[in-house]
């Protein structure tokens, strides 16, 4: 892995990425991959942040709750199986590094390690917390994804590092 000039560069890729078939969050010990089609890459507090959404029914909601870090990967192209088992199967009920092939490296700066297969990946320190408030979140948007009333953790981690696999991205 090669560090980016900065923790923005690869904005475009990533959120391209989120929108077609979702990224991996990697967070707790021991890590569970899974899926997110939301989240976002900004500044606050004069810090990079990178803002993942984790509802409580999740397994990696525990993990995270217990978590100081956690990296977020962006998979290459022909990967989609793997984000769907990422998605939509529980870590409580089988090993997904293990049913995916994954292999985790050593992440440079954090604890919490990144799958060695991604093309982009991010190290991030857990900076804030909060679960969404519904009496103020929009009324048409409460109704469409919170009908059974699962509002998310929002963890935002400060960008520590962002990195490309230049042999992954050929």
């Amino acid at each position: 892995m090669s560090p980016a000039t900065g923790p923005f560069e690869f904005y475009h890729e990533t959120m391209a990425a989120l929108g077609r078939n979702g990224i991996i969050l990697l967070g707790g010990d021991p890590p569970n991959p899974m899926t997110i089609g939301w989240g976002s890459i900004g500044e606050i507090w004069h810090m990079p942040v990178f803002t993942v959404l984790v509802r409580p029914t999740r397994y990696t909601f525990g993990l995270m709750e217990n978590a100081k870090d956690f990296t977020v990967c962006v998979l290459p192209e022909g990967f989609k199986k793997h984000l769907a088992i990422c998605g939509t199967k529980s870590g409580r009920n089988m090993d997904k590094i293990k049913v995916c092939g994954f292999t985790l490296e050593k992440s440079s700066l954090i604890n919490t390690p990144y799958i060695s297969q991604s093309v982009i990946h991010y190290e991030c320190r857990i900076i804030h917390k909060h679960f969404l408030d519904p009496s103020a979140l929009d009324p048409d948007i409460n109704e469409k994804y919170y009908k059974t009333r699962d509002w998310h953790m929002v963890y935002y981690g400060e960008i520590m590092g962002t990195y490309i696999n230049s042999e992954v991205a050929k």
